[in-house]
């Protein structure tokens, strides 16, 4: 089992925790006189040992049940260090793009793009640059304490992806299923006790449909914060509640997080964000040079190219002549800026207006969209009515699953592409030893806690008892390493992340930039894997053995460049 292992985790990325998942099944299945029928299925023809589920190997006789748990502990535990030999590590490709739904590019005609965070990548200081002027707005125009201007942008406190519940002033992550990750609930800059979450949701750590969010993520009284762009938000909401709750001030919760919310949408609607980056393209834009290839090699297969953006035009102008060159409108057959998603693809009634070279608008009315052009504003149904383009054949990449991809995904048929910058650094905190021995045991003794928990006598009870403490331990370790206040963006410790959730549901494909393209041929299939079903499991090592859980590498695929 330990040589198919080394084989497997060779050519496949992350098979080891699913590969270990079958070794604790098929440790079982060697014993023949069990009542398995293989992989855990019981023989109708020999009933299970009375007591023990799926026919579960009693102890040896003479042997008490204490000391046959703890054997088979360390059992699996060797188990876990035969399958990860020295090296196994750097499975998965950073520069890898992922599927979730099978798509081929051959297909796709015509590709559009956002241009913040999709085209143009910013480099974190703008974080610390936006926390740092709403800070003062909220000083200087709401008279917040002058005190607040103690407080520094803290990279690295928040993730995408987390809720906020307005009236009890908690930033908290929850999973797919809606309940709250015990310990990654903030009130400011502090965790929240779990005892004191539950309470605070009527004894339970689910949080109804009706609070979540409606479409776009705006519910009630919880808002969930999608953007990269909330990061410098979040932290600021932590720290002023932070000061507040330190300096015993009262406040109301509604107008705290409104005014907030205002102070940062002033960075970005009076253009001051906008400035900055400007007046130094070079420190604030990342990997521009990649994506003058991906456009180029796109326009050189007879690709059609479009932008949509809510950014204006001189922002993206200057932002796309920095990265392409001052011809950059060449490559793309229409430009349309400050688009109002999402707005954009749900409301009919805004018509496209003309911008002249100098961006000046126009006054005609728009009866075609001509290639060259800038156009403001608009709406989809009127992009689609004058171009045509529909359905499949068009693939649009975007930052924000809910304002760039639910719409064109689900109402339009577009296929979709969405880019997750974290992806890169969550890839390779997975590709490291420590992760990669933490999660492979965690599952194994998960599997141990599952199969053993028939042994109900007062020293196995306390076995087991050791055995939850350790995988909690270990459960709290593997967050951590992603970060220390809210873990992964795409996991809770086993269920994904609601962010993960509508990732899945919005994307065809996605990945860490744009520059991902760059490895793979622009007719290439991309094949979701078939992860399984709870009710598969058994059929995981036909999967392992079929080697259909290889990723892609870099190395594998740079002849295509």
């Amino acid at each position: 089992m330990a040589a198919l292992g080394s084989a497997v985790l060779r050519r496949g990325g992350g098979a080891a925790p699913r590969l270990l998942a079958v070794a604790v099944s098929c440790q079982s299945c060697r014993h023949k006189a069990t009542g398995d029928g293989g992989h855990g299925q019981p023989r109708e023809q020999q009933p299970a040992v009375p007591g023990r589920a799926g026919g579960q190997p009693a102890p040896a006789e003479g042997a008490d049940t204490k000391t046959y748990l703890w054997a088979r502990y360390h059992e699996m535990k060797k188990l876990v260090y035969d399958l990860l030999p020295p090296g196994v590590c750097n499975l998965l490709n950073p520069a890898a793009i992922y599927a979730n739904n099978e798509i081929s590019l051959g297909d796709v005609e015509i590709y559009g793009f956002d241009y913040d965070y999709t085209l143009a990548q910013y480099s974190n200081l703008l974080h610390s640059m936006i926390f740092n002027t709403a800070r003062d707005i909220l000083i200087e125009q709401f008279k917040y304490p002058e005190g607040l201007a103690k407080y520094d942008y803290i990279p690295g406190f928040a993730i995408r992806g987390l809720h906020y519940d307005v009236q009890k002033s908690l930033l908290m992550k929850i999973d797919a299923f809606h309940y709250v990750q015990l310990g990654t609930a903030y009130r400011g800059l502090k965790p929240v006790p779990d005892e004191e979450v539950i309470e605070l949701y009527g004894g339970t750590q689910h949080i109804p449909l009706y609070q979540m969010s409606d479409f776009y993520g705006k519910g009630p009284s919880l808002k969930q914060f999608m953007d990269i762009f909330s990061l410098p938000e979040m932290t600021l909401l932590s720290s002023v509640i932070d000061y507040f709750i330190t300096h015993g001030i009262e406040f109301d919760q509604v107008h705290l997080y409104k005014d907030i919310s205002d102070a940062i949408r002033d960075v970005h609607v009076k253009g001051v964000m906008y400035k900055w980056i400007e007046k130094d393209l070079e420190q604030y834009i990342l990997h521009g040079d990649e994506i003058y290839a991906v456009l180029n090699r796109l326009v050189n297969h007879k690709k059609k190219l479009f932008l949509i953006t809510n950014s204006p035009f001189s922002f993206v102008d200057k932002g796309m002549k920095h990265m392409v060159g001052k011809n950059w409108r060449d490559l793309f057959d229409m430009v349309i800026v400050q688009a109002d998603k999402p707005n954009f693809f749900t409301d009919r009634r805004k018509p496209f207006r003309k911008l002249d070279d100098k961006g000046s608008l126009q006054w005609d009315k728009i009866n075609q969209l001509e290639k060259g052009k800038i156009y403001k504003e608009g709406n989809l149904f009127d992009f689609l009515r004058l171009t045509g383009w529909r359905g499949s054949k068009v693939l649009y990449f975007g930052d924000h699953l809910y304002s760039d991809l639910a719409d064109l995904m689900l109402r339009h048929g577009w296929r979709t592409g969405a880019i997750v910058p974290e992806l890169e650094t969550e890839i390779r905190i997975i590709n490291t030893e420590q992760y990669m021995h933490s999660l492979t045991w965690q599952q194994a003794l998960t599997g141990l806690l599952e199969r053993m928990q028939m042994y109900q006598d007062a020293e196995s009870k306390q076995v087991l008892l050791e055995w939850m403490k350790e995988r909690q331990e270990i459960r709290s370790l593997t967050k951590n390493l992603f970060n220390p206040q809210f873990g992964s963006i795409f996991r809770t410790f086993h269920n994904p992340t609601y962010f993960s959730r509508r990732l899945v549901r919005f994307s065809d494909i996605y990945m860490a930039s744009i520059s991902c393209l760059l490895n793979y041929d622009v007719n290439f299939t991309f094949y979701p894997r078939r992860t399984p079903l709870q009710h598969e499991a058994p059929l995981w090592m036909d999967q392992l053995c079929t080697g259909c859980m290889k990723t892609p590498f870099l190395e594998e695929m740079v002849h295509i460049r």
